[in-house]
């Protein structure tokens, strides 16, 4: 994975640098099933997922996309797609199924031998393996004994990684240590909304600074077990901006910046949380859980950072004198606002198109988070990581999955990745989200995601026509105008 030069340009296309990875990517909990077989224990979302009321319909993953059954099958499918790179996610109650706070437990060789076949399978049909060690999927004895907001879980993780990167690091060019741990922190111990369901503001902020040292623990044993892998971590990055031009706008999109954003990329990039955070979030926690030490392994270089972009987010100052409106960028289960110290700050309604998700739709977020990054550590490679839409998908009697909508939208955040190429930022790869139609947290099955769609009751994949269009992509290189 060597950093790309600049994107030529074109008349009839935007093309894209040589070499550019084209990938897609899943999660484990989201696609793989097989929820106690191969000696798998439960996760927090299995726990989630199973209590009444929690997601959608009572949906689970415990069947999901059969994925574990069916992997030779999907990953044909990729190659058929042309994908030259695939990003997965490990099942960590699947690596060390009797993790305590306290100790790792035995590493069981049932699950290490599944991916370590998957990855054979993808390099054997031409297709890059990128590993996220942690999407979610946190062993429930863990969260038994504090989960994130407990320190001994990030140390559980930093051992974890090191298990992996010496089963697969030999064939495995790229580690990414977490997928959004913003997500993990408030979206599963402030609002709730996610597993493991907690709404507990002090552990949400304890949670991203547990997840911060997870990174970096996870990033040090890695370069110890497999120094030739490359090592980066995923953030869903906000393009966040004030409604209007009022000082109070502006100190509300501040505050969100620094909840969503800077929390993560100051102390992983420049070795310090931002201070105005810490003075922010004063009257909810102390932050007394950083150590000595915690933020020079924070702190470790990156090889790459990977960024997920769906939707803009636009804040705007709350006052009492009108009903506050809690339909933020996000969307869906994430509108229950899970924003610490944010009690004057509201997300308007967005008007224009939106996806299934009810997310607002603008590209130029895209351009403007590599852009930002790319100014912010220079010459740090970037790959987005995920980007993609859900609609409602119908199937024809013809059998073809019309998906227009999709369509378009990846065409015009191709565009605008490729717009943040030719401003310079240094965007080596990019992957759709995501393969499969699958379970989507705590919406069940009720949104499709995928450029396959997938019959949940027969289990048989169907290529959309965003798949073909997304062939189309990788076999020119190059997005047409």
């Amino acid at each position: 994975m060597t950093t790309t030069t600049q994107a030529a340009p074109s008349t009839d296309a935007w093309t894209f640098p040589p070499g550019f990875l084209w990938g897609s990517a899943t999660a484990a909990y989201q696609i793989e099933g097989a929820a106690a077989e191969g000696g798998r224990t439960p996760s927090i979302w299995d726990t989630y997922s199973h209590t009444p009321g929690r997601v959608v319909n009572g949906d689970t993953g415990d069947v999901a996309d059969d994925h574990y059954h069916r992997y030779r099958e999907d990953v044909a499918l990729m190659a058929r797609l042309g994908l030259t790179s695939y990003r997965f996610s490990v099942s960590w109650p699947r690596i060390t199924p009797q993790v305590t706070a306290d100790a790792l437990g035995p590493v069981n060789p049932e699950g290490v031998q599944f991916y370590s076949d998957l990855v054979d399978e993808l390099l054997a049909h031409g297709i890059t393996p990128s590993v996220t060690l942690y999407h979610w999927d946190l062993p429930q004895a863990l969260e038994d004994e504090g989960g994130w907001a407990d320190r001994r879980t990030a140390e559980r993780c930093g051992e974890y990684a090191r298990v992996v990167a010496e089963a697969l690091g030999d064939r495995v060019p790229l580690f990414i240590t977490l997928n959004e741990p913003w997500c993990s922190a408030y979206l599963g111990y402030a609002s709730g909304v996610h597993a493991p369901g907690r709404t507990e503001d002090a552990a949400a902020l304890a949670a991203v600074h547990h997840l911060n040292l997870a990174h970096g623990l996870a990033a040090a044993a890695i370069r110890e077990a497999s120094p030739s892998s490359k090592v980066a971590i995923t953030l869903n990055l906000a393009w966040v901006r004030p409604e209007a031009g009022s000082e109070a706008d502006a100190d509300a999109a501040r505050r969100v910046d620094g909840l969503q954003n800077r929390v993560f990329l100051d102390p992983i990039l420049h070795g310090s949380y931002p201070a105005d955070v810490l003075a922010d979030t004063a009257d909810v926690t102390d932050w007394s859980f950083i150590r000595p030490g915690d933020v020079d392994v924070i702190s470790a270089p990156l090889d790459a950072l990977g960024i997920n972009y769906y939707s803009p987010t636009i804040v705007r100052h709350w006052t009492r004198e009108r009903p506050k409106e809690t339909a933020d960028g996000h969307g869906d289960a994430e509108a229950a606002t899970p924003w610490i110290a944010c009690d004057d700050v509201e997300f308007p309604t967005q008007y224009g198109p939106k996806t299934d998700m009810g997310w607002s739709i603008d590209p130029r977020g895209m351009t403007e988070l590599l852009v930002r990054v790319a100014r912010e550590k220079p010459g740090l490679e970037l790959m987005v990581t995920e980007n993609g839409a859900a609609y409602p998908d119908v199937m024809g009697e013809d059998g073809r999955v019309a998906d227009l909508g999709r369509i378009e939208y990846l065409r015009t955040h191709l565009a605008a990745v490729h717009q943040a190429i030719e401003a310079g930022a240094p965007v080596t790869g990019y992957y759709v989200w995501s393969l499969l139609d699958n379970f989507e947290w705590a919406w069940g099955y009720g949104k499709r995601f995928g450029i396959v769609h997938v019959d949940y009751d027969t289990q048989v994949r169907t290529l959309k026509d965003s798949a073909f269009f997304y062939a189309d992509v990788i076999k020119g290189n190059a997005v047409p105008r």
